[in-house]
């Protein structure tokens, strides 16, 4: 469970990186779930926009997602989730919270 302060510093870092998928029509199928949990293996902290064709609304997708993934929601502004899950993985660079 993140702490008010280190979801804080995720946001302020989220706020610069750009989105890296984009989730519309069709919404979560099994494809996007492998390459989501890739992509939070590989950098830890992802940013996601929800297009408006999308059979979800953002925090219901969030939610779900947060689930599926086993990862932290940190924020939703607008269309845009940001997710954090910490990586296991070796030769990751970690944030340091």
């Amino acid at each position: 469970m993140l702490t008010s302060k280190q979801r804080a510093k995720l946001r302020s870092l989220a706020s610069t990186m750009p989105s890296i998928f984009q989730i519309g029509k069709g919404a979560v199928s099994d494809n996007l779930t492998e390459g989501l949990d890739s992509a939070l293996s590989a950098r830890e902290l992802i940013k996601i926009t929800v297009l408006k064709n999308c059979d979800y609304e953002a925090d219901d997708l969030m939610r779900l997602l947060e689930v599926k993934l086993r990862a932290e929601a940190v924020c939703r502004i607008g269309n845009k989730i940001v997710l954090y899950r910490y990586s296991r993985k070796e030769g990751v660079k970690h944030i340091e919270l």
